[in-house]
């Protein structure tokens, strides 16, 4: 017998909702795709032993995570890569995912708000000018459907052996030159170089600093990037995200900061 005052288990269900606008609202925000492929061009890659701009990638076979103009630049460079050196399951590695959203200027855009929050831009002039600033930017591939996701993370359904995945970003955080180590000469060239190049470009007034993606693998890219003065203005002003809650259909405002910043581009 079953005592009817005794709380019988209970199924927890998960209600997923997704709002009607959502797609219209997405491709109204997206970067087209034509223009990503045209971005995609101007993304260059430097040689790791001698920083010569490449045209064509000569990668390192095992980690995928460092490049070379020549068999010459590998061999000299080997000592120092073999001690982090290791196999990663992507052919390409981190590099495709990183070159495809640095050509989303929609999602730098607010990447680089949150960059200016997480680094103190607004708190330090002499930042991306006199001296460099990194954030260092932590990236996966998570699954496309928010239900594999749950269901990966809860562990209480089974997931198919292939899942669509996408690129995330799951932190972002700032080099701090008290507490990590200093910068290395080669980022340190790479930040000099660009801000002489921004400088020599008519972008004098618009900050300079370096990007550190990372991902599972352990593997990191670094690339160097300037922050418009219109992105910056933006990030002062903190204009609040307008939002509208699928289940409701009620409207409400998100205080602009580097965590809605970093969800806008999730």
């Amino acid at each position: 017998m079953t005592d009817a005052n005794q709380p019988q288990d209970q199924e927890t269900v998960h209600v997923h909702v997704t709002h009607p606008e959502r797609d219209n609202r997405f491709r109204a925000a997206a970067t087209p795709s034509d223009l990503i492929k045209k971005n995609l061009k101007t993304f260059g890659v430097q040689c790791t032993q001698c920083q010569k701009i490449l045209d064509k990638l000569l990668k390192c076979s095992k980690c995928k995570g460092v490049w070379y103009c020549s068999k010459e630049c590998q061999k000299k460079h080997w000592p120092a890569h073999k001690l982090a050196c290791h196999d990663v399951e992507r052919s390409s590695g981190a590099l495709k995912f990183v070159r495809t959203f640095c050509a989303n200027i929609t999602l730098m855009m607010f990447l680089k708000v949150a960059i200016i929050y997480d680094c103190g831009l607004l708190d330090n002039p002499k930042l991306g000018f006199d001296v460099p600033f990194m954030a260092r930017v932590d990236m996966a591939i998570e699954p496309t459907d928010i239900l594999d996701f749950a269901g990966l993370y809860l562990n209480n359904r089974p997931i198919p052996e292939k899942l669509n995945g996408m690129v995330q970003v799951n932190t972002v955080s700032a080099w701090d030159p008290n507490t990590h180590p200093p910068l290395t000469p080669t980022r340190l060239r790479l930040w000099r170089d660009a801000r002489a190049q921004s400088t020599a470009a008519g972008y004098g007034k618009d900050p300079v600093g370096l990007i550190e993606f990372l991902n599972y693998t352990e593997n990191s890219t670094t690339a160097a990037f300037h922050i418009s003065s219109s992105v910056v203005d933006a990030a002062r002003k903190r204009e609040p995200f307008l939002c509208s809650s699928a289940l409701t259909g009620n409207h409400f405002e998100k205080p602009m900061d580097s965590a809605t910043c970093i969800e806008w581009v999730l």
